[in-house]
């Protein structure tokens, strides 16, 4: 079985919804828990979103996702062109938007940023733990 895949998508409003098409084919391959396999598409879905609407990169411009499996933990990684690292917003009850970040926070066993090594963009990643509630792993 593969440990991980990777997809590269355009800058496109539609690479959302095939990016989460993408994971739940996945996860499904891998055996991850419905509740865990859940809640990584909608962070999946979250930070890709994130990535078309604030990176502000030039056209062109693909979206790398990395998904990997190591132990308990589903690991998603979006990377694009952008150097700006993101920080988490506080949005006002009627925005509209701005709460990506946070609901990737409160959800996600971890998450992070940083620059991709080659020296071009950033890496937002976020991690899932596989186990079912309940589960002890025991």
């Amino acid at each position: 079985m593969n440990d991980h895949i990777e997809w590269h998508f355009r800058r496109h409003p539609r690479s959302v919804r095939r990016a989460r098409a993408l994971l739940v084919e996945q996860a499904r391959e891998w055996k991850v828990p419905d509740a865990a396999a859940e809640t990584a598409v909608l962070l999946l879905s979250e930070l890709v979103t994130n990535s078309l609407r604030h990176a502000g990169c030039a056209p062109g411009r693909e979206i790398r996702v990395r998904c990997a499996v190591r132990g308990d933990v589903l690991r998603i990684e979006v990377s694009d062109a952008c150097v700006v690292l993101p920080h988490p917003r506080h949005a006002a009850p009627d925005d509209e938007t701005g709460r990506g970040l946070a609901l990737v926070a409160a959800l996600a066993g971890r998450w992070g940023a940083a620059p991709r090594k080659c020296g071009v963009g950033k890496t937002v990643w976020c991690e899932v733990n596989c186990l079912e509630a309940g589960d002890t792993g025991v």
